[in-house]
């Protein structure tokens, strides 16, 4: 299978800032391993969007998934309660 290109939206750094290094090291991780398998176990269609989440702690990462060019594009992350509410 093919590896996936990963693309992030210009505010995605700034959602990382604030977190704590050890977090986004974790999260950054979990990006990373999205290139292999877009689709990993636990992960989630959004309803309504064709958008997917997967977990990481108490983080949620959204990202969108391009088949026809192999790309994931990381849309945000942010803490679970705020995941949602503008994305």
């Amino acid at each position: 299978m093919a590896s996936y290109k990963l693309v992030f939206k210009k505010s995605v750094a700034k959602d990382l800032r604030p977190l704590p290094k050890q977090d986004v090291k974790r999260i950054l991780q979990r990006i990373r391993s999205l290139a292999d398998d877009p689709r990993p176990p636990g992960c989630e269609k959004l309803s309504g969007q064709e958008r997917y989440r997967v977990r990481q702690g108490v983080y949620r990462i959204i990202y969108e998934i391009e088949d026809a060019r192999l790309v994931v594009l990381v849309v945000k992350v942010a803490h679970r309660r705020e995941a949602y509410r503008s994305a």
